[in-house]
């Protein structure tokens, strides 16, 4: 059974149901940015944690308030944390669109929906991934500073 044979009270379900699943994959897409947005801060605020103590650490009257190495261990655990709620969020979001777009597939090839293009390329899901290897970037510049000056 096409979308064309279809009763008009028919075609009017399958209308709602096709713009039930865009409203679903849209759902996605905002939890996908919430957990970039999330775990962006994450990095960023790792960073700065990392790039303030040190210098704090490099003024004459506050040497000895804070172990050494206390900047770098606590900024590349925020870094790391970031990525990993970034790795998994990227998990999560792919799994989750290829179950709904499975779903899709079959309510289309029941009929109850009409064919189309599907769903867009995730722009968020790209933007996250370069998001993780900003983050890699980050982890591996404070891992190298705190090597070369001895920190760690």
């Amino acid at each position: 059974m096409s979308f064309e044979d279809l009763s008009p009270g028919d075609k009017m379900a399958s209308m709602r149901t096709s713009m039930a699943f865009q409203r679903t994959r849209m759902a996605a897409e905002r939890t996908m940015m919430a957990i970039l947005r999330t775990s962006l801060s994450m990095i960023g605020f790792g960073f700065t944690i990392y790039t303030f103590f040190t210098n704090f650490l490099n003024r004459s009257d506050a040497r000895g308030l804070l172990a050494a190495q206390a900047p770098s261990r606590f900024g590349m655990a925020l870094i790391a944390l970031g990525i990993l709620l970034m790795a998994l969020g990227i998990a999560n979001h792919y799994r989750y669109m290829q179950t709904l777009r499975g779903m899709r597939e079959d309510f289309k090839r029941r009929g109850f929906l009409q064919g189309g293009d599907g769903f867009p390329v995730s722009l968020t899901l790209i933007v996250s991934f370069l998001m993780v290897l900003l983050g890699l970037w980050a982890l591996l510049s404070i891992g190298l500073r705190a090597v070369a000056s001895g920190v760690l």
